[in-house]
């Protein structure tokens, strides 16, 4: 007996004759992410170019928008490495270092892929949904292939957030001495969260005990990884929250620095 194979193409997308059968507000989600994510983009891309109001000499207040700053364009005090870069023409960032990685790190994240591919990219937009695109391709192609490079931008995030540390430590030596206010606060709460943010991330997950075989024959390896496996369950609130201390963070800095608001003090 002889058995033929149906030739009818295979489709690349389930056949759905109408957009979507549901009748709730599904769009309602992609539209507060895609608002949210472009209230974030649009805010930090000018402050990045702004090059004023990112440094109060007073307090040693640097944001994190421009750290580390390494070039002479930088104002004085707020170089806290050093300035091993000449001057910066206008149109590069003054933090153009970091900024790049950064933006890597976030971009590749698990949460925010999820977040801009269902609000933005469309693919796909939501349960039960027909999304725009004719094939799916994954991340085996360029542009989305980068994504496979979140591992690596994971350890230059590290490296920052430790550089954002030693700012948020230093603040506490302005030119009247040690003191303590409200900004040292919002330092210490946005680089908390930030580390928070950092550790928590599935590539954070592999370092600490991801080759391991035998949890048992590494018990320091298996504790560090069961308590970045419980921040991990929360790293979506973390890429989130993050964003906004980031902002609220730099707008403060931006205005203590411009002597639009007197940075409330606790201690001198």
């Amino acid at each position: 007996m002889t058995v033929t194979r149906n030739s009818a193409p295979a489709r690349t997308r389930v056949g759905i004759g109408r957009r979507t059968l549901r009748t709730d507000r599904w769009w309602l989600q992609p539209l507060l992410t895609t608002l949210g994510l472009a209230a974030f983009v649009g805010y930090a891309t000018v402050r990045s170019f702004m090059r004023t109001g990112y440094y109060d000499a007073e307090n040693n207040y640097l944001t994190p928008f421009y750290s580390p700053c390494l070039s002479d364009s930088c104002v004085p005090g707020s170089a806290h490495f050093g300035t091993p870069i000449g001057e910066l023409p206008a149109f590069i960032p003054l933090a153009f270092l970091s900024l790049p990685f950064l933006l890597g790190f976030r971009l590749t994240c698990y949460y925010y892929r999820k977040a801009y591919y269902r609000s933005i990219w469309f693919s796909p937009p939501a349960c039960a949904v027909t999304e725009p695109h004719a094939k799916y391709t994954g991340e085996t192609r360029l542009p989305l292939i980068v994504q496979n490079a979140h591992r690596y931008f994971f350890y230059v995030a590290f490296v920052i957030a430790l550089i954002n540390t030693w700012d948020a430590i230093v603040a506490f030596g302005g030119e009247r001495g040690i003191g303590f206010g409200l900004g040292n606060l919002i330092l210490v709460i946005n680089v908390v969260l930030l580390w928070a943010y950092t550790v928590s991330c599935h590539s954070c997950r592999h370092v600490t005990g991801g080759r391991l075989k035998h949890f048992s024959a590494n018990p320091v390896r298996y504790w560090i990884w069961t308590q970045v496996s419980r921040l991990n369950v929360r790293h979506m609130q973390f890429a989130w929250i993050t964003l906004g201390t980031l902002a609220l963070t730099d707008l403060y800095v931006w205005l203590v620095s411009t002597g639009t608001i007197t940075d409330l003090r606790f201690i001198n």
